[in-house]
């Protein structure tokens, strides 16, 4: 912005010069001119690349380049009143782009400040404000003047569009990045499945609609049998596979309104909506079934998994403490009844 800044005064100058040759100025307003106004954009350079903007808000520090610029032209147009339409155009195109990045207080202010300085000039001042064309030169000159002015507003007409697109982008990318950190808070590390966090949440959020809607609801804890002598005897390494490969089977064979999550160390906790007792043992039999045909000396050699289950319904009035209560019952039951088997509570 700071190159454009400084390239629009080196081509308004050429247009002063015109000017000049044609006699309408002093020499002396281009020469001043262009030495203000590429000295104001290399001052604003410096604080920039000195990082002395950086302790501000607004970094590119919007509202003082468009004041000091709009001052510049002001004190111009008082030094050249003769082509003074020029440097009000200059105004609007200055106040135009500053207001891409200024907040709407500042843009007030600003506003304010240039509507009572051009009033002072107008009415207190009485400077004659004009913009010669009598002369082939000056009708050149006032020609480049609009031509340059509509592409200045032109670029920065396509540069507010570039700035919403790439705002409109970073939206969906921070949208997205959104979405992929709260599956990520919801998501057990190791397995993939739901944490322990989150399905109790799911838990509760169930058994609500069933109790409320008086539909069937089952609800199942799944213990790997044995894990810790799997630990101990193939590794950590193998036992944290064993738990992925868990996962992936259960959640593979269940249905797509089902909730499975990591209860703890290798219990799982299995949701069930929409499903009487009876349908849900069976289901649980099956996924035990598919759990011990794995092949899981593809992980470590004698390596075996079986699973047992404790399987309960949600009653009208228990809290989400009791029915676990229940199932946890029905799950011990299931372990002293020798593993590898599913029991309701």
């Amino acid at each position: 912005m700071l190159i454009v800044q400084a390239a629009s005064y080196v081509l308004g100058d050429i247009i002063f010069w015109v000017y000049a040759y044609a006699g309408t100025i002093s020499i002396v307003i281009p020469s001043t001119f262009l030495l203000c106004g590429v000295g104001l954009t290399a001052f604003f350079v410096v604080l920039s690349e000195m990082k002395i903007v950086d302790r501000f808000e607004d970094h590119f520090l919007s509202s003082y380049q468009a004041a000091a610029n709009i001052i510049l032209q002001l004190a111009f147009l008082l030094a050249a009143p003769e082509i003074g339409f020029l440097f009000l155009i200059v105004i609007f195109v200055i106040f135009g782009s500053a207001a891409l990045r200024m907040t709407s207080r500042e843009a007030t202010a600003l506003w304010v400040f240039t509507g009572a300085s051009v009033a002072t000039i107008f009415f207190f001042l009485k400077a004659p404000i004009a913009l010669p064309i009598a002369t082939t030169s000056e009708w050149f000159a006032g020609t480049f003047l609009f031509v340059l002015t509509i592409g200045q507003c032109a670029y920065f007409g396509a540069f507010g569009n570039s700035m919403r697109r790439s705002l409109h982008q970073r939206t969906i990318e921070l949208k997205i990045a959104n979405q992929r950190i709260e599956e990520l808070a919801q998501l057990d590390e190791l397995t993939g499945v739901l944490n322990r966090r989150h399905i109790m949440k799911c838990l509760n959020d169930e058994m609500a609609r069933a109790q409320r809607s008086n539909v069937p609801c089952s609800i199942a804890i799944i213990d790997l049998d044995f894990f810790k002598k799997i630990n101990d005897q193939f590794g950590h390494p193998a036992g944290d596979e064993a738990l992925r490969t868990f996962a992936i089977s259960i959640f593979a064979n269940i249905r797509t309104i089902d909730k499975l999550g990591r209860y703890g160390g290798e219990e799982f906790l299995l949701i069930l909506p929409g499903t009487v007792k009876d349908q849900a043992v069976r289901t649980l039999d099956r996924l035990r079934s598919i759990v011990s045909e794995v092949d899981w000396t593809a992980i470590s050699g004698n390596l075996n998994l079986t699973m047992s289950a404790g399987i309960g319904s949600v009653r009208q009035s228990e809290s989400a403490d009791d029915i676990l209560a229940r199932i946890d019952i029905a799950l011990y039951r299931a372990k002293d009844a020798g593993r590898n088997r599913v029991i309701a509570a």
